[in-house]
């Protein structure tokens, strides 16, 4: 880990506690050289993991891509940042535990969902209005109505 001071590559860990329910870790740094210190954030991270879209084509599994779906439906809800990254992880290690290298864009999709159907109603239906391409007022109030009678 390079210091953002002076660029040295050598740095010491003084300190290492775990955050948000044990899925990360803080790890709080000291420059060899300059004695700056700071933190890093080491997070679980899917490696090898391939999207495969609706029309067929492949790409690699994009955080920010899911971040950014949940993000605008979270907008203006009472969220906070570790909260999200929280869901994000819960997100990530549901996906991971699927023990498939391909998965389709559908089966994260529904692993989102899943997730977000418990962390914010409000968030879930905006998502999934847009996952299932809602084209009128009658299957968003079908989609309501299932989710008051699993309450």
């Amino acid at each position: 880990m390079k210091c953002p001071v002076c660029y040295n590559d050598d740095t010491k860990v003084i300190d290492s506690r775990a955050t948000n329910e044990d899925l990360s870790i803080r790890r709080r740094r000291e420059c060899l050289k300059c004695s700056f210190r700071f933190s890093t954030y080491e997070e679980m991270e899917i490696l090898d993991l391939t999207v495969v879209k609706k029309g067929g084509s492949k790409e690699a599994y994009a955080r920010e891509k899911v971040a950014r779906g949940l993000r605008r439906a979270l907008e203006k809800r009472p969220v906070t940042e570790d909260d999200f990254k929280k869901l994000m992880n819960l997100i990530e290690r549901d996906l991971q535990s699927l023990r498939k290298p391909e998965l389709s864009s559908d089966e994260v999709g529904k692993v989102v969902l899943e997730r977000l159907q418990d962390f914010d109603e409000v968030a879930y239906i905006r998502f999934v209005s847009v996952y299932k391409s809602f084209e009128d007022v009658e299957s968003f109030k079908q989609e309501l109505v299932r989710l008051t009678k699993k309450k």
